[in-house]
């Protein structure tokens, strides 16, 4: 089975292109064109690859035709085809071996669109084929005429049957629907409208081959169509205005940036090659940028960016397809390149020198300001200028700021200068900015300097104190009335001290008087070096000084006790705990307010007292200097002793000491402490603080044993007391009398029950409510014989156990507990039930068993219900007029 096809045509302006190969690829092609062509139009395509692989060279004999690297045939000037045919030959070389072929391009100009089929049959010369995919293509934005014919399908069966011939896919029955059609009898296929090969790259077809019954003799055959691109897009910039930088003085070749564009057309043809290039820059001086023409990439092409010159440039560049060729679609863009500052000019003084004036012992003053030139960004770190003062300030009266509003260089006194010293200063001053400078120079080419003269003015400064610590020395002890050098101020002007007066300002005890005319000091009180206000032998006093126009001064005179051996070596500690169980002695040391010179080596000895053994009692052994170790002899008892202790400095002065040793029983000193009574000096040894705990603990262990015995014996005398033998033949005595009745106490054996009001209370609890005269009733468990309540009752209101049974009876001690009395009187309270009232029916009453329940020990209500026992002389009239509520209950106790 095969199929015949014809080849796909595309038409323009009905005229179609028909592109025909010889057998030698290299010999003539032929291209059918429309009678006029415009400049910059698409020809055709010669396949050079096939005829000579290496060309590296491409050239046109006729300047009306270009041809690319593809084999795209372009026109350069509008043509129109006075004959039916040109030719021009395109010629291929080789630069490197030298090459050559040629190709002859035939362009003939065809005034008809379809031939019969036999003639292109007869052209091509092809052979029969097979039923398979057939490609065809046509040109985007096709101008017609429409319908388009694109080529035939044809089956090889079409020879033995009627072939009906039909297409399905996009394009056909689906979007965009009716584009294309086959003719059911020829199999000719038709485009009906122009297609964008941006919105369709291609179609895929099924075409189908029937037989007017229907059967299919032929598998569906896949077409694809496909769309040719035409260089109908422009490349667009993806950005319509560009704004890059780069610093002022970089180098050749420093990138600035990067531009992009993109064009719909098919990629990686000529349509899509884009080439980038500068059209214009502004301002128009030396070019300073170039772009790459394939990447888009903006480079420097000069040193010279200046932005103090020139600090924004413009370019408006362009993007071109067809690799940049003149008849390519071309867009153009905006680029905008900012000139970055760098510190490449030095801030400079506007002067070289200064003067300038100040009062002397003026502080905290401006004197100068001075300004400066810098040509780069203002508000900068490369336009902000650092002032350093570089010679003249070695004392450091100066210092020297940056105002920062203004940039400008504020020179300040910090230290007071003095007119009597120097008259004039001169300084040194540099300035450089903040970011370092960018150019490579030497550091004296980096800074600029300027001078300034500072002339200091006198002014009457009154009498200076200086120094302002003055001292003098007298011998302490030395008797009122002797004089010493003071406090010696003088004019700074005449450096003299006549026409000062003093004046004492802060003497802390008074000792001296300050002459007002020469400062010299008078003891007033003998002086004592080893009061305590005085602190390394020195007494100060503060001094004012005033000169003749009442300016002062103030200075501190310092008075230097020379110390005299006035005082022994004392012990400060007089209280000594010694610890026998640990201890065999105690530590003892001395010290002496006077001046070293007068004080150690100490010397230790026991003082001996008439009658009192101490050198038999103690001893002294020497540990140092300072200090010495006290040994207690034969074993003494515990208790306080008196120990005088003489100490003696090195020049024989001595204090005798009393110390009292404590002998305690004790581990440390903190557990024995005396505590002694200041009018017989006995003493008594105080517990301490864990001896006193451990008292408490004792005394709290001790209560805690004896509430434990004391919770075992209650708990004992509360257990329950078992029933006795005869638990049955007790009784219940019930007393419902309303009247109200007399306390109640029955006493027998020990066994006591106090009945008042309404409850009753006895040495286990409550067993139930009181006997009363009244409503109430008492229901007691007593022993005796078998009693019952008829033959108890009598005719009183009153009734008793005793006037039942005729005889002593004895009772338990404690009446029975709830659980004990319910479990009792159960079984029994169910007999009386049986005996309750019944209605006309024989039917119990309403309230017939009711459960009641325990109302806890000591309720001041009685029992209610209907298994009470009434009376007929009870006199009960007064159930008549209860409310209908009760009326119910008072039915139910009615005796039938």
């Amino acid at each position: 089975m095969g199929s015949k096809t014809l080849p796909c045509s595309l038409l323009n302006t009905a005229y179609h292109l028909i592109l025909t190969f010889a057998c030698d690829a290299c010999k003539k092609v032929t291209l059918h064109v429309p009678s006029k062509l415009d400049a910059g139009k698409f020809v055709g395509r010669v396949n050079l690859k096939e005829c000579f692989q290496s060309a590296s060279l491409i050239h046109s004999s006729d300047p009306d035709f270009q041809i690319l690297e593809d084999g795209s045939v372009y026109t350069t000037n509008a043509i129109l085809l006075s004959s039916e045919e040109r030719k021009f030959t395109i010629l291929l070389s080789n630069t490197d071996n030298q090459e050559e072929e040629k190709i002859l391009v035939l362009l003939q100009h065809q005034t008809k669109v379809l031939k019969k089929r036999h003639s292109r049959e007869k052209v091509l010369r092809r052979a029969k084929r097979r039923w398979a995919p057939i490609p065809c293509s046509m040109q985007e934005n096709s101008l017609g005429p429409f319908p388009l014919f694109l080529q035939q399908i044809q089956s090889d069966t079409a020879q033995n049957y009627t072939i009906f011939y039909s297409i399905r896919g996009p394009g056909v029955d689906r979007e965009p629907i009716n584009l294309f059609y086959v003719e059911r009898d020829t199999g000719n296929l038709f485009c009906t409208r122009p297609v964008d090969r941006e919105q369709y790259e291609s179609f895929e077809l099924i075409a189908f081959a029937t037989t007017p019954d229907g059967y299919t003799p032929e598998l569906p055959l896949p077409l694809v169509i496909r769309i040719e691109d035409e260089n109908d897009n422009y490349p667009i910039f993806t950005e319509t205005t560009y704004i890059f930088t780069v610093p002022e003085n970089c180098r050749v070749g420093s990138t600035v940036g990067q531009v992009c564009a993109t064009d719909k057309d098919e990629p990686d043809t000529m349509h899509t090659r884009l080439k980038y290039s500068i059209i214009e820059q502004l301002p128009a001086s030396a070019t300073l940028f170039s772009m790459h023409p394939t990447t888009g990439v903006i480079t420097t092409s000069s040193s010279q960016l200046d932005r103090e010159l020139i600090d924004k440039y413009q370019l408006k560049i362009k993007v071109q397809d067809m690799d940049g060729q003149y008849f390519g679609l071309q867009t153009t863009s905006t680029c905008i390149i900012n000139v970055e500052d760098v510190n490449d000019n030095l801030p400079t003084f506007t002067r070289t020198s200064y003067v300038t004036s100040v009062e002397e012992n003026r502080v905290d003053v401006e004197i100068l300001r001075v300004t400066v030139e810098d040509k780069d960004l203002i508000n900068t770190a490369n336009w902000r200028a650092n002032y350093t003062i570089l010679k003249g300030n070695e004392n450091g009266n100066f210092k020297i700021v940056t105002d920062p509003r203004t940039n400008e260089g504020v020179l300040y006194v910090v230290k007071p200068l003095n007119y009597e010293e120097r008259q004039q200063v001169n300084l040194q001053i540099g300035v450089v900015n903040e970011a370092p400078y960018s150019k490579e120079a030497s550091s004296r080419s980096v800074m600029s300097t300027a001078t300034v003269t500072v002339n200091v003015k006198n002014q009457d400064e009154g009498p200076e104190c200086s120094p302002a610590v003055q001292t003098v020395q007298i011998r302490e002890n030395a008797p009122p009335g002797t004089k010493s050098d003071g406090y010696k101020a003088y004019d700074p002007e005449t450096k003299s001290s006549s026409g000062i007066r003093y004046k004492k300002l802060t003497d802390p005890k008074g000792w001296v008087t300050v002459d007002e005319n020469s400062g010299s000091i008078t003891t007033f009180r003998s002086l004592d070096r080893e009061t305590e206000t005085i602190r390394g032998g020195a007494y100060n006093i503060t001094i004012l000084a005033s000169g003749k126009d009442g300016r002062t001064c103030t200075g501190t005179l310092g008075i230097i006790l020379e110390d005299v051996n006035d005082n022994g070596p004392v012990i400060p500690k007089q209280t000594v705990v010694i610890c026998k169980t640990v201890m065999s002695s105690a530590d003892i040391s001395a010290v002496d307010p006077d001046d070293p010179i007068n004080g150690p080596p100490f010397d230790f000895s026991l003082e001996s007292v008439p009658d009192a053994g101490i050198e038999r009692m103690w001893r002294l052994t020497k540990i140092n200097d300072t200090a010495a170790r006290l040994f207690y002899k034969n074993d003494l008892p515990f208790g306080p002793y008196q120990v005088p202790v003489r100490v003696r400095d090195r020049h024989g002065l001595s204090v005798v000491t009393p110390l009292k040793v404590i002998l305690c029983d004790c581990v440390t000193e903190n557990d024995c402490a005396l505590r002694t009574d200041p009018r017989t000096g006995s003493g008594e040894v105080r517990l301490g603080k864990w001896a006193i705990l451990a008292i408490l603990l004792g005394i709290a262990l001790l209560f805690c044993i004896l509430f434990t015995l004391v919770c075992g014996a209650t708990g004992t005398a509360k257990q329950p007391k078992a029933f006795p033998d005869d638990l049955a033949q007790q009784n219940l005595i019930v007393s419902n009398t309303e009247a109200p009745g007399d306390d109640k106490m029955c006493s027998t054996n020990g066994f006591t029950t106090h009945t008042v009001g309404s409850s009753a209370q006895g040495i286990c609890g409550t067993l139930g409510s009181g006997v009363k005269n009244g409503g109430q009733e008492t229901i007691e468990m007593v022993k005796g014989g078998h009693q019952t309540l008829e033959s108890c009752r009598g005719t009183g209101h009153h009734h008793t156990l005793d006037s039942c049974r005729g005889g002593h009876m004895e009772t338990d001690n404690c009446r029975y507990t709830y659980s004990e009395w319910h479990n009792f009187t159960q079984p029994r309270l169910g007999e009386k039930v049986q005996l309750c009232d019944q209605d006309d029916n024989h039917k119990h009453a309403q309230d017939y068993v009711l459960t009641y329940n325990y109302e806890g020990k000591g309720s001041v209500a009685g029992s209610i219900g209907c298994c009470s026992e009434r009376q007929e002389e009870d006199g009960l009239e007064f159930l008549d007029h209860l409310e209908p509520k009760f009326r119910t209950l008072a039915e139910a106790c009615i005796r039938r």
